[in-house]
Protein backbone atom coordinates (compact mmCIF):
# COMPACT_ATOMS: atom_id res chain seq x y z
CA UNK A 1 0.00 0.00 0.00
CA UNK A 2 1.44 3.66 -0.81
CA UNK A 3 -0.27 6.92 0.72
CA UNK A 4 -1.04 8.44 -2.47
CA UNK A 5 -3.38 5.91 -3.15
CA UNK A 6 -4.52 5.49 0.14
CA UNK A 7 -5.44 9.34 1.19
CA UNK A 8 -7.50 9.09 -2.22
CA UNK A 9 -10.13 11.96 -1.92
CA UNK A 10 -12.53 10.68 -4.56
CA UNK A 11 -16.08 9.89 -3.90
CA UNK A 12 -17.85 7.06 -5.64
CA UNK A 13 -18.58 8.29 -8.94
CA UNK A 14 -17.71 11.77 -8.18
CA UNK A 15 -13.42 12.53 -8.55
CA UNK A 16 -12.04 15.07 -6.43
CA UNK A 17 -11.68 18.86 -8.04
CA UNK A 18 -8.46 19.57 -5.63
CA UNK A 19 -8.96 22.33 -3.39
CA UNK A 20 -11.35 24.50 -4.04
CA UNK A 21 -12.30 25.97 -1.16
CA UNK A 22 -11.63 26.51 2.59
CA UNK A 23 -12.34 23.70 3.60
CA UNK A 24 -10.76 20.46 1.90
CA UNK A 25 -12.49 16.86 0.98
CA UNK A 26 -12.16 15.23 4.30
CA UNK A 27 -12.85 18.02 6.56
CA UNK A 28 -16.38 17.88 4.16
CA UNK A 29 -16.55 14.33 5.21
CA UNK A 30 -16.92 15.40 8.78
CA UNK A 31 -19.43 17.95 8.17
CA UNK A 32 -21.72 15.57 6.10
CA UNK A 33 -21.28 13.21 9.04
CA UNK A 34 -22.53 15.47 11.60
CA UNK A 35 -25.71 17.22 10.20
CA UNK A 36 -26.46 13.34 9.06
CA UNK A 37 -29.50 12.09 10.86
CA UNK A 38 -28.13 8.84 11.94
CA UNK A 39 -25.25 10.24 13.56
CA UNK A 40 -28.03 12.79 15.31
CA UNK A 41 -29.70 10.07 16.47
CA UNK A 42 -26.71 9.08 18.51
CA UNK A 43 -27.54 11.86 21.60
CA UNK A 44 -30.44 9.02 22.61
CA UNK A 45 -28.50 5.89 22.34
CA UNK A 46 -26.77 4.40 25.58
CA UNK A 47 -22.76 3.98 25.45
CA UNK A 48 -22.79 2.04 28.66
CA UNK A 49 -24.63 3.64 31.46
CA UNK A 50 -28.56 4.40 31.16
CA UNK A 51 -28.91 7.83 31.20
CA UNK A 52 -29.10 8.98 35.13
CA UNK A 53 -31.27 11.67 36.53
CA UNK A 54 -28.40 13.30 39.09
CA UNK A 55 -25.66 13.61 36.95
CA UNK A 56 -23.90 13.55 32.88
CA UNK A 57 -22.61 10.44 31.63
CA UNK A 58 -21.66 9.79 27.88
CA UNK A 59 -23.98 8.90 25.43
CA UNK A 60 -23.17 7.24 21.99
CA UNK A 61 -23.16 10.63 20.48
CA UNK A 62 -20.64 12.40 23.19
CA UNK A 63 -18.63 9.46 23.28
CA UNK A 64 -18.04 9.86 19.45
CA UNK A 65 -17.31 13.71 19.55
CA UNK A 66 -14.47 12.61 22.00
CA UNK A 67 -13.34 9.66 19.83
CA UNK A 68 -13.40 12.27 17.14
CA UNK A 69 -11.11 14.40 18.91
CA UNK A 70 -9.03 12.57 19.72
CA UNK A 71 -8.47 10.34 16.63
CA UNK A 72 -7.80 14.02 14.93
CA UNK A 73 -4.74 14.56 17.27
CA UNK A 74 -3.61 11.07 16.47
CA UNK A 75 -4.26 11.60 12.87
CA UNK A 76 -1.90 15.04 13.05
CA UNK A 77 0.51 13.81 14.89
CA UNK A 78 1.55 10.72 12.64
CA UNK A 79 1.06 13.02 9.51
CA UNK A 80 3.69 15.39 10.86
CA UNK A 81 5.83 12.80 10.44
CA UNK A 82 4.84 10.94 7.88
CA UNK A 83 4.60 14.11 5.30
CA UNK A 84 8.40 14.31 6.09
CA UNK A 85 8.99 10.49 5.91
CA UNK A 86 7.55 10.53 2.21
CA UNK A 87 8.57 13.92 0.66
CA UNK A 88 5.86 13.36 -2.45
CA UNK A 89 3.09 13.61 0.00
CA UNK A 90 3.66 17.31 -0.50
CA UNK A 91 3.89 17.59 -3.87
CA UNK A 92 0.50 16.54 -3.78
CA UNK A 93 -0.27 19.04 -1.61
CA UNK A 94 -0.96 16.78 1.40
CA UNK A 95 -0.92 17.99 5.11
CA UNK A 96 -1.14 16.20 8.33
CA UNK A 97 -3.77 18.45 8.86
CA UNK A 98 -5.50 16.05 6.24
CA UNK A 99 -4.21 12.87 8.02
CA UNK A 100 -6.18 14.41 11.21
CA UNK A 101 -9.51 15.45 9.30
CA UNK A 102 -9.89 11.79 7.81
CA UNK A 103 -9.43 10.30 11.26
CA UNK A 104 -11.64 12.13 12.95
CA UNK A 105 -14.23 12.15 10.31
CA UNK A 106 -13.85 8.01 10.36
CA UNK A 107 -13.79 7.91 14.22
CA UNK A 108 -16.42 10.49 14.26
CA UNK A 109 -18.55 7.87 12.26
CA UNK A 110 -17.14 5.03 14.21
CA UNK A 111 -20.35 4.06 15.91
CA UNK A 112 -23.02 5.35 13.47
CA UNK A 113 -24.78 1.72 13.16
CA UNK A 114 -24.68 0.64 16.16
CA UNK A 115 -28.72 0.01 17.57
CA UNK A 116 -30.25 0.93 21.00
CA UNK A 117 -29.20 -0.26 24.33
CA UNK A 118 -25.41 -0.45 23.30
CA UNK A 119 -23.89 -3.33 22.43
CA UNK A 120 -26.14 -5.63 24.16
CA UNK A 121 -28.26 -4.37 21.23
CA UNK A 122 -26.15 -5.93 18.63
CA UNK A 123 -26.68 -9.09 20.41
CA UNK A 124 -30.66 -8.66 20.74
CA UNK A 125 -30.88 -8.52 16.92
CA UNK A 126 -29.01 -11.70 16.68
CA UNK A 127 -30.84 -13.20 19.17
CA UNK A 128 -33.88 -12.75 17.22
CA UNK A 129 -32.68 -14.49 14.05
CA UNK A 130 -30.84 -17.42 16.26
CA UNK A 131 -33.46 -18.47 18.88
CA UNK A 132 -36.55 -17.32 18.10
CA UNK A 133 -39.18 -19.33 15.96
CA UNK A 134 -40.16 -16.58 13.84
CA UNK A 135 -36.58 -15.12 13.18
CA UNK A 136 -35.32 -18.79 12.09
CA UNK A 137 -38.16 -19.18 9.51
CA UNK A 138 -36.34 -16.47 7.22
CA UNK A 139 -32.78 -19.38 7.29
CA UNK A 140 -34.46 -20.97 4.27
CA UNK A 141 -35.16 -17.56 2.51
CA UNK A 142 -31.74 -16.46 2.33
CA UNK A 143 -28.31 -17.54 1.49
CA UNK A 144 -25.81 -18.86 3.33
CA UNK A 145 -23.89 -15.24 3.90
CA UNK A 146 -27.05 -13.65 4.27
CA UNK A 147 -27.96 -15.78 6.93
CA UNK A 148 -24.79 -15.33 8.69
CA UNK A 149 -25.20 -11.42 8.72
CA UNK A 150 -28.63 -11.66 10.24
CA UNK A 151 -27.43 -14.16 13.04
CA UNK A 152 -24.30 -12.19 13.73
CA UNK A 153 -25.68 -8.68 13.07
CA UNK A 154 -22.90 -5.91 13.41
CA UNK A 155 -23.09 -2.23 14.14
CA UNK A 156 -19.95 -1.77 12.22
CA UNK A 157 -21.18 -3.38 9.08
CA UNK A 158 -24.68 -1.35 9.78
CA UNK A 159 -22.46 1.97 9.93
CA UNK A 160 -20.94 1.34 6.36
CA UNK A 161 -24.10 0.60 5.04
CA UNK A 162 -25.68 3.72 6.50
CA UNK A 163 -23.89 5.86 4.86
CA UNK A 164 -24.23 3.76 1.17
CA UNK A 165 -27.79 4.40 1.38
CA UNK A 166 -29.96 6.36 -1.16
CA UNK A 167 -26.28 7.88 -2.31
CA UNK A 168 -25.19 7.72 1.28
CA UNK A 169 -23.41 10.61 2.39
CA UNK A 170 -20.66 9.92 -0.63
CA UNK A 171 -17.55 10.22 1.86
CA UNK A 172 -14.13 9.91 0.13
CA UNK A 173 -12.86 6.46 -0.31
CA UNK A 174 -10.07 7.21 2.14
CA UNK A 175 -12.24 7.88 5.06
CA UNK A 176 -14.57 5.22 3.99
CA UNK A 177 -11.95 2.30 4.51
CA UNK A 178 -10.51 4.17 7.43
CA UNK A 179 -14.08 3.72 8.92
CA UNK A 180 -14.16 0.17 8.41
CA UNK A 181 -11.85 -1.87 10.84
CA UNK A 182 -12.87 -5.22 10.12
CA UNK A 183 -12.37 -5.13 6.45
CA UNK A 184 -14.37 -8.87 5.63
CA UNK A 185 -17.39 -10.18 4.55
CA UNK A 186 -19.07 -12.26 7.58
CA UNK A 187 -19.07 -15.76 7.03
CA UNK A 188 -15.59 -16.73 5.80
CA UNK A 189 -13.75 -20.06 5.23
CA UNK A 190 -11.04 -19.72 8.01
CA UNK A 191 -10.71 -16.66 10.12
CA UNK A 192 -7.05 -15.94 10.90
CA UNK A 193 -7.55 -15.24 14.74
CA UNK A 194 -4.05 -13.43 15.20
CA UNK A 195 -5.47 -10.62 12.86
CA UNK A 196 -7.55 -8.07 14.79
CA UNK A 197 -8.96 -6.95 11.68
CA UNK A 198 -10.72 -10.27 11.30
CA UNK A 199 -12.20 -10.26 14.84
CA UNK A 200 -15.84 -8.96 13.04
CA UNK A 201 -17.13 -8.20 9.90
CA UNK A 202 -17.36 -4.23 8.44
CA UNK A 203 -19.75 -5.23 5.77
CA UNK A 204 -23.07 -7.13 4.86
CA UNK A 205 -23.62 -8.88 1.49
CA UNK A 206 -25.94 -6.01 0.71
CA UNK A 207 -22.58 -3.79 0.44
CA UNK A 208 -19.84 -6.14 -0.68
CA UNK A 209 -19.64 -4.34 -4.08
CA UNK A 210 -19.44 -1.22 -2.58
CA UNK A 211 -16.64 -1.92 -0.20
CA UNK A 212 -15.13 -3.55 -2.77
CA UNK A 213 -14.46 -0.27 -4.73
CA UNK A 214 -13.27 1.21 -1.77
CA UNK A 215 -10.45 -1.36 -1.39
CA UNK A 216 -9.87 -1.18 -4.64
CA UNK A 217 -9.75 2.58 -5.28
CA UNK A 218 -7.26 3.26 -2.01
CA UNK A 219 -5.18 -0.07 -2.99
CA UNK A 220 -5.80 -2.19 -0.07
CA UNK A 221 -4.33 -5.57 0.17
CA UNK A 222 -6.73 -8.68 -0.91
CA UNK A 223 -6.05 -11.67 1.97
CA UNK A 224 -7.66 -13.81 0.48
CA UNK A 225 -9.11 -15.52 -3.06
CA UNK A 226 -12.01 -17.20 -1.69
CA UNK A 227 -13.51 -14.53 0.39
CA UNK A 228 -14.21 -11.10 0.90
CA UNK A 229 -10.91 -9.95 2.90
CA UNK A 230 -8.58 -7.11 2.81
CA UNK A 231 -5.97 -6.04 5.47
CA UNK A 232 -7.00 -2.71 7.19
CA UNK A 233 -6.22 1.06 5.93
CA UNK A 234 -3.19 2.09 7.98
CA UNK A 235 -5.82 5.10 9.43
CA UNK A 236 -8.16 2.62 10.56
CA UNK A 237 -5.60 1.54 13.58
CA UNK A 238 -5.66 5.24 14.96
CA UNK A 239 -9.56 5.11 14.68
CA UNK A 240 -9.41 1.87 16.74
CA UNK A 241 -6.87 3.24 18.99
CA UNK A 242 -9.34 6.77 19.64
CA UNK A 243 -11.70 4.69 20.37
CA UNK A 244 -9.49 2.20 22.75
CA UNK A 245 -8.47 5.11 24.75
CA UNK A 246 -11.71 6.82 24.89
CA UNK A 247 -13.87 3.93 26.35
CA UNK A 248 -11.24 2.57 28.86
CA UNK A 249 -10.27 6.24 29.98
CA UNK A 250 -13.55 7.83 30.02
CA UNK A 251 -15.83 5.00 31.18
CA UNK A 252 -13.67 4.76 34.09
CA UNK A 253 -14.20 8.58 34.65
CA UNK A 254 -18.40 8.07 34.06
CA UNK A 255 -17.57 5.45 36.63
CA UNK A 256 -16.53 7.12 39.61
CA UNK A 257 -18.93 10.17 38.87
CA UNK A 258 -21.44 7.26 39.71
CA UNK A 259 -20.03 5.44 42.34
CA UNK A 260 -19.31 2.03 40.93
CA UNK A 261 -15.49 2.51 41.18
CA UNK A 262 -13.79 4.32 44.47
CA UNK A 263 -12.70 7.72 43.99
CA UNK A 264 -9.09 6.59 45.47
CA UNK A 265 -9.10 3.49 42.99
CA UNK A 266 -9.53 5.23 40.15
CA UNK A 267 -6.45 7.90 40.64
CA UNK A 268 -4.38 5.45 41.49
CA UNK A 269 -5.20 3.84 37.75
CA UNK A 270 -4.47 7.12 36.27
CA UNK A 271 -1.32 7.43 38.00
CA UNK A 272 -0.29 4.85 36.59
CA UNK A 273 -0.75 5.84 32.99
CA UNK A 274 0.69 9.70 34.23
CA UNK A 275 3.77 8.54 35.67
CA UNK A 276 6.17 10.56 36.61
CA UNK A 277 4.31 13.75 35.76
CA UNK A 278 1.68 12.56 38.55
CA UNK A 279 1.69 15.27 41.28
CA UNK A 280 -0.36 14.57 44.63
CA UNK A 281 0.27 18.07 46.40
CA UNK A 282 -0.97 19.97 43.11
CA UNK A 283 -3.87 17.47 42.63
CA UNK A 284 -5.03 18.14 46.33
CA UNK A 285 -5.08 22.14 45.11
CA UNK A 286 -8.41 21.42 43.00
CA UNK A 287 -11.50 21.93 45.63
CA UNK A 288 -13.70 18.24 43.99
CA UNK A 289 -13.40 15.09 43.15
CA UNK A 290 -14.91 15.23 39.32
CA UNK A 291 -12.51 18.23 39.15
CA UNK A 292 -9.63 15.93 40.21
CA UNK A 293 -10.40 12.83 38.56
CA UNK A 294 -11.07 15.39 34.96
CA UNK A 295 -7.24 16.80 35.10
CA UNK A 296 -6.16 13.20 35.32
CA UNK A 297 -8.44 11.78 32.61
CA UNK A 298 -7.51 14.56 30.20
CA UNK A 299 -3.16 13.77 31.55
CA UNK A 300 -3.53 10.08 30.98
CA UNK A 301 -5.57 10.63 27.38
CA UNK A 302 -2.63 12.91 26.09
CA UNK A 303 0.27 10.41 27.38
CA UNK A 304 -1.93 7.74 25.47
CA UNK A 305 -2.13 9.28 22.41
CA UNK A 306 1.80 10.04 21.75
CA UNK A 307 2.39 6.00 23.33
CA UNK A 308 0.33 5.28 20.64
CA UNK A 309 1.39 7.53 17.59
CA UNK A 310 4.72 6.50 18.53
CA UNK A 311 4.09 2.23 17.86
CA UNK A 312 2.21 3.67 14.53
CA UNK A 313 5.05 5.08 13.64
CA UNK A 314 8.03 2.26 14.55
CA UNK A 315 5.09 -0.20 12.91
CA UNK A 316 3.96 2.06 9.89
CA UNK A 317 6.24 0.20 7.49
CA UNK A 318 5.14 -3.09 8.62
CA UNK A 319 1.12 -1.70 8.33
CA UNK A 320 1.60 -0.73 4.73
CA UNK A 321 2.87 -4.10 4.18
CA UNK A 322 0.11 -5.71 5.68
CA UNK A 323 2.22 -7.56 8.30
CA UNK A 324 1.31 -5.93 11.31
CA UNK A 325 -2.20 -6.47 12.21
CA UNK A 326 -2.69 -5.83 16.19
CA UNK A 327 -4.55 -3.48 18.13
CA UNK A 328 -2.05 -0.29 18.47
CA UNK A 329 -3.33 -0.04 22.30
CA UNK A 330 -2.17 -3.43 23.36
CA UNK A 331 1.40 -2.73 22.28
CA UNK A 332 2.04 0.49 23.82
CA UNK A 333 3.68 1.45 27.68
CA UNK A 334 0.45 1.52 29.40
CA UNK A 335 -1.29 -1.87 27.59
CA UNK A 336 -0.82 -3.30 31.25
CA UNK A 337 -2.81 -0.55 33.24
CA UNK A 338 -5.46 -0.40 30.29
CA UNK A 339 -6.05 -4.39 31.08
CA UNK A 340 -6.28 -3.53 34.57
CA UNK A 341 -8.66 -0.79 34.11
CA UNK A 342 -11.02 -2.76 31.61
CA UNK A 343 -10.99 -5.74 34.07
CA UNK A 344 -12.36 -3.50 36.68
CA UNK A 345 -14.61 -1.71 34.43
CA UNK A 346 -16.30 -4.99 33.55
CA UNK A 347 -17.26 -6.05 37.15
CA UNK A 348 -17.52 -2.77 38.58
CA UNK A 349 -19.41 -1.02 35.72
CA UNK A 350 -20.31 -3.01 32.79
CA UNK A 351 -21.98 -5.79 35.12
CA UNK A 352 -23.56 -3.25 37.83
CA UNK A 353 -27.10 -3.59 38.62
CA UNK A 354 -28.52 -0.70 36.06
CA UNK A 355 -26.32 -1.77 33.19
CA UNK A 356 -27.76 -5.40 33.44
CA UNK A 357 -31.17 -3.99 33.66
CA UNK A 358 -30.37 -2.01 30.48
CA UNK A 359 -29.32 -4.79 28.94
CA UNK A 360 -32.26 -7.25 29.58
CA UNK A 361 -34.54 -4.83 28.45
CA UNK A 362 -32.82 -4.78 25.16
CA UNK A 363 -33.44 -8.56 24.62
CA UNK A 364 -37.06 -8.05 25.26
CA UNK A 365 -37.46 -4.54 23.28
CA UNK A 366 -35.42 -5.66 20.06
CA UNK A 367 -36.54 -8.90 19.39
CA UNK A 368 -40.34 -7.08 19.83
CA UNK A 369 -40.25 -5.18 17.37
CA UNK A 370 -38.41 -7.58 15.22
CA UNK A 371 -40.85 -10.39 15.22
CA UNK A 372 -43.81 -7.59 15.22
CA UNK A 373 -41.84 -5.67 11.82
CA UNK A 374 -40.08 -8.70 10.00
CA UNK A 375 -43.79 -10.81 10.27
CA UNK A 376 -45.61 -8.07 8.85
CA UNK A 377 -43.37 -7.70 6.44
CA UNK A 378 -43.03 -10.90 4.97
CA UNK A 379 -46.77 -11.40 4.87
CA UNK A 380 -47.16 -8.05 3.02
CA UNK A 381 -44.98 -9.04 0.53
CA UNK A 382 -44.35 -12.79 0.11
CA UNK A 383 -48.02 -13.99 2.43
CA UNK A 384 -51.29 -11.94 1.00
CA UNK A 385 -53.45 -14.60 3.05
CA UNK A 386 -52.08 -14.52 6.37
CA UNK A 387 -51.77 -10.61 5.72
CA UNK A 388 -53.80 -9.42 8.63
CA UNK A 389 -54.88 -5.80 9.67
CA UNK A 390 -52.47 -5.98 12.29
CA UNK A 391 -49.69 -6.59 9.70
CA UNK A 392 -51.20 -3.35 7.74
CA UNK A 393 -51.58 -1.20 10.27
CA UNK A 394 -47.51 -1.98 11.43
CA UNK A 395 -46.55 -1.39 7.73
CA UNK A 396 -48.34 2.19 7.43
CA UNK A 397 -46.31 2.52 11.11
CA UNK A 398 -42.72 2.59 8.91
CA UNK A 399 -41.37 5.54 8.22
CA UNK A 400 -41.93 6.68 4.49
CA UNK A 401 -38.11 5.80 3.34
CA UNK A 402 -38.18 2.34 4.68
CA UNK A 403 -41.55 1.55 2.81
CA UNK A 404 -40.24 2.91 0.04
CA UNK A 405 -36.59 0.89 0.10
CA UNK A 406 -39.03 -2.25 0.63
CA UNK A 407 -41.04 -1.83 -2.15
CA UNK A 408 -38.45 -1.49 -4.55
CA UNK A 409 -36.63 -4.34 -3.10
CA UNK A 410 -38.11 -6.59 -6.07
CA UNK A 411 -39.51 -9.07 -3.84
CA UNK A 412 -35.88 -9.70 -2.52
CA UNK A 413 -36.62 -11.37 1.41
CA UNK A 414 -32.88 -10.26 2.02
CA UNK A 415 -33.18 -6.80 0.94
CA UNK A 416 -36.93 -6.18 3.12
CA UNK A 417 -35.54 -8.05 6.07
CA UNK A 418 -32.34 -5.70 5.77
CA UNK A 419 -34.74 -3.10 5.91
CA UNK A 420 -36.55 -4.04 8.96
CA UNK A 421 -32.87 -4.16 10.52
CA UNK A 422 -32.21 -0.05 9.13
CA UNK A 423 -35.63 0.60 11.06
CA UNK A 424 -35.24 -0.68 14.31
CA UNK A 425 -31.11 -0.19 14.88
CA UNK A 426 -31.89 3.09 13.89
CA UNK A 427 -34.07 3.89 16.75
CA UNK A 428 -33.27 5.80 19.93
CA UNK A 429 -33.33 4.07 22.77
CA UNK A 430 -36.38 6.03 23.77
CA UNK A 431 -38.22 5.44 20.55
CA UNK A 432 -37.92 1.84 20.82
CA UNK A 433 -39.04 1.51 24.05
CA UNK A 434 -42.08 4.24 23.64
CA UNK A 435 -42.71 1.58 20.22
CA UNK A 436 -42.49 -1.37 21.52
CA UNK A 437 -45.11 -0.28 24.63
CA UNK A 438 -47.03 0.87 22.16
CA UNK A 439 -47.41 -2.00 19.19
CA UNK A 440 -47.92 -4.80 22.04
CA UNK A 441 -50.73 -2.78 24.23
CA UNK A 442 -48.54 -1.74 27.41
CA UNK A 443 -49.36 1.95 26.48
CA UNK A 444 -51.16 3.87 24.17
CA UNK A 445 -50.83 6.95 22.32
CA UNK A 446 -51.00 10.04 24.22
CA UNK A 447 -53.53 12.82 23.06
Amino acid sequence: MNWIQLLSSDRIGKKSKGDESFRSDFEKDYDRIIFSHPFRRLQDKTQVHPLPEYDFVHTRLTHSLEVSSVGRSLGKKVGEVLINRYPELKKKGINSFDFGAIVAAAALAHDIGNPPFGHSGESAISDFFKHHPQGELFKSRLSDKQWEDAVNFEGNAQGFRLMQQNQGLQLTFATLASFTKYPRESKITQQDKSKKSQKKYGFFQSEKEAFAQVAQEVGLLRVSDKDLIWNRHPLAFLVEAADDICYQVIDLEDGCRLGLVGFDETVALFAKIIGENFDRKKLDKYSSNAEKIGILRAMAISILVDQCVDVFLANEKLILEGAFDKAITGQIKSSNVLDEIEKISITKIYQSRKVMEKEAAGFEVLPGLLESFSTAAYNYYFAKEACSRKHSNLMRLLPEDIKVRMDNSQQDVYAILMACIDFISGMTDSAAISLYRKIKGISLPEG
